[in-house]
């Protein structure tokens, strides 16, 4: 396979992988609802400077090094569940945010980087990415799968977060709200449970 394709194969898949649904695309799906589109854009661009950090250390050989440690693994998975599991805890009880209301906000910026760490999908598809471009050295490994997974991710985040904002013009009322954020929260912890698998 020439360099050129090998790319293209990659960023195909990069793009396939981050924008079905994810613990990020549900995130943002409800945070654009709840926030609005401004108001997490933070959000946004933390994930996509996080995942880019993943992406070029999976190119860099730390994926290969954590999947030969088993009670690394074990813990990364422990910490993502119950990570996810609280954030999902949060989705079910979560209302309409009004403007008296204080101490209810969106990811803030890091939040969303340290986020990506134990997000199980963001190890998965970097992971498989590597395979496409494992001819590289690991210098250009890491920089072509961070600059794929930053620069395609903003895009998906950007949709996502976008379509989000659009169904808050559908929730206008406090039982569409509620059903809405509890789907997204089963959503959410469903993830949890994929993390084991």
């Amino acid at each position: 396979m020439n360099d050129p394709d090998a790319i293209y194969l990659m960023m195909t898949y990069v793009f396939v992988g981050l924008f079905s649904p994810g613990p990020n695309v549900v995130l943002l799906t409800a945070s654009g609802a709840r926030f609005g589109f401004k108001a997490t854009v933070p959000h946004i661009l933390g994930v996509a400077l996080g995942v880019g950090i993943i992406a070029g250390l999976t190119g860099l050989g730390i994926g290969v090094l954590i999947q030969t440690v088993p009670w690394l693994i074990l813990g990364l998975k422990i910490v993502a569940a119950l990570w996810i599991l609280w954030m999902a805890w949060g989705l079910w009880q979560a209302r309409p945010v009004t403007k008296r209301e204080t101490g209810i906000r969106p990811f803030r910026f890091v939040e969303a980087v340290l986020f990506q760490a134990v997000n199980p999908k963001i190890w998965i598809v970097a992971l498989a990415a590597a395979i496409y471009v494992s001819d590289f050295p690991p210098s250009q490994q890491a920089m072509y799968l961070a600059a794929a997974f930053s620069g395609i991710n903003l895009f998906v985040c950007l949709f996502w977060t976008w379509a989000g904002s659009l169904l808050s013009l559908l929730l206008n009322n406090p039982r569409a709200w509620q059903i809405f954020m509890r789907i997204m929260a089963v959503a959410l912890a469903g993830f949890s449970l994929a993390v084991f698998l």
